[in-house]
């Protein structure tokens, strides 16, 4: 099975939604924990990595795409 990469500012999808209906969550704190803040009711939620890694469908918009390299 292929690691998923993703990384602070990412926008992705878990494999349930959540209770508001929406099923896009924003990276907002990495660590030994995993701070993810829904994009639809801005209610954050802090899950430890290994169950965040088991319960990620996929990377929907990563933050570092729209960096320019200067």
């Amino acid at each position: 099975m292929e690691r998923k990469v993703f990384g602070l500012g990412d926008i992705v999808q878990m494999k349930k939604q959540h209770p508001c209906g929406s099923n896009e969550m924003e990276i907002i704190r990495m660590g030994m924990d995993i701070r993810i803040k829904c994009t639809g009711c801005q209610h954050s939620v802090l899950i430890p990595r290994a169950k965040f890694e088991k319960n990620l469908k996929k990377v929907l918009h990563s933050a570092d795409s729209g960096a320019e390299n200067n």
